[in-house]
């Protein structure tokens, strides 16, 4: 029985951080199918987002008005984010563009230590925390809200680009641009709304994983990559797909952490990027699902 709890502890542990993964994996297929971009700014939505909720927070505003603000704040940082550096650079080489958002990404990170500092910060639980016991596991309604948030993220997403007119016009970018603009879409315009879409999923799962690990300036760089890695596993082009990957991609470092060592998680992190880039480039579930958001 007490493998079994250890079992279910460790799978709760890798849904938790798989969701969060997964709502950066998502911003990360948005951006990629509608610009062409792979915008390793990424994971800094995520820090600005925690950091953001936890000053507006302190500053007296209710729970749920510092993290609605906290998101709107970041969705315009990602617009101008878009608009200075993205939109002037469209028509540069795909590496060119990889080198604008790293560098974005390092002038997010100078701010925030300027702003916050290199202190870790943290939100306060969404909800009250009392411990949940299943099959002797231990498990905080915080997870639960997080995993739950990336579900309904995922849904929301789907149904964005599958039933309302804005996201058509995105998925139509994403397809055949030219066709699109024979259509009257504008592509430019579905860029910025593409990528601030992008920020504000990062802002959420930043703002969702403060409660339980905290926050500072430097925690998006490894959600970012960790968040790529889910989206190789998807091949980029599928976000369900993608978010099948961060969920995956969280249960095995969960399992390796507690089974064998804290620091193999990375390293198999790492290691499932490589196998998939030399044994499957365009993901797991490319041929069957195709180039779809």
């Amino acid at each position: 029985m007490e493998v079994f709890s250890q079992f279910i502890q460790l799978f709760f542990s890798g849904l938790t951080i798989g969701s969060i993964y997964a709502l950066i994996a998502i911003g990360f297929v948005v951006t990629y199918n509608v610009t062409g971009v792979l915008n390793f700014a990424q994971g800094e939505f995520a820090m600005l987002g925690a950091l953001t909720a936890i000053s507006l927070s302190g500053a007296g505003l209710p729970l749920w008005a510092a993290i609605s603000l906290a998101i709107a704040i970041v969705v315009l940082i990602g617009a101008l984010f878009e608009k200075t550096a993205i939109y002037p650079a469209r028509h540069s080489s795909g590496a060119t563009l990889i080198i604008i958002t790293i560098g974005v990404s390092f002038v997010f990170r100078g701010l925030a230590i300027f702003i916050w500092g290199t202190q870790p910060k943290s939100l306060r639980p969404f909800t009250a925390n009392d411990p949940i016991t299943i099959f002797q596991a231990v498990l905080l309604p915080q997870n639960l809200w997080a995993i739950a948030i990336s579900l309904v993220g995922v849904f929301s997403m789907g149904y964005f680009f599958n039933k309302t007119y804005i996201g058509k016009a995105v998925s139509a970018c994403v397809v055949n641009k030219f066709a699109a603009r024979l259509m009257g879409i504008h592509p430019e315009k579905m860029s910025l709304i593409a990528i601030s879409i992008s920020a504000g999923l990062g802002a959420l799962a930043g703002i969702v994983i403060a409660p339980i690990s905290g926050a500072s300036y430097n925690m998006g760089m490894m959600l970012g990559m960790k968040a790529f890695v889910a989206a190789v596993i998807g091949g980029l082009t599928n976000a369900p797909a993608a978010v099948v990957g961060a969920f995956l991609l969280g249960i095995l470092e969960s399992f390796a952490e507690g089974f064998w060592s804290a620091g193999l998680k990375d390293a198999i992190s790492f290691a499932l990027l490589l196998m998939m880039l030399f044994v499957k480039p365009n993901g797991l579930f490319a041929k069957a699902t195709g180039k779809r958001v």
